[in-house]
């Protein structure tokens, strides 16, 4: 779909994925990787942008695409809240926090243009050939 074979050629999903790679490493750090629910709550969050794009893209239609890509970006806003919790809280410095927020803003903005893109152009999907 949209000039694409396989997700992994997604840009959006590929910052996603460097995304949840920063903070998976982030929540190993000692005093928050004790804090099981909010360490668990931003992996999964951020995890769920890249995973919703993949999914998207999977069931083959251009409308379920970008449905599955709404949810990807919301779960960017949702990352983006848990690092002002994991801010507040003293788990990540300003300069980590502000390295994450961005990825997510640069997330957030690569998939509304993908979004976009969709909503204009004639492309149906797989499922619909």
């Amino acid at each position: 779909m949209a000039g694409f074979t396989k997700f992994e050629e997604i840009e959006a999903w590929k910052k996603a994925r460097e995304l949840c790679k920063l903070i998976f490493d982030l929540t190993k750090k000692e005093k928050f990787s004790k804090d099981f629910s909010l360490k668990d709550q931003i992996r999964k969050s951020s995890g769920s942008i890249m995973d919703n794009i993949a999914e998207g893209f999977e069931r083959g239609g251009k409308k379920e695409f970008i449905q599955f890509l709404y949810i990807s970006k919301s779960s960017s806003a949702e990352t983006k809240s848990q690092l002002y919790r994991a801010l507040d809280y003293e788990y990540i410095n300003q300069k980590e926090f502000k390295n994450c927020y961005d990825k997510c803003n640069e997330c957030a903005k690569i998939i509304a243009g993908l979004i976009n893109y969709l909503k204009s152009s004639q492309i149906k999907g797989p499922k619909y050939l």
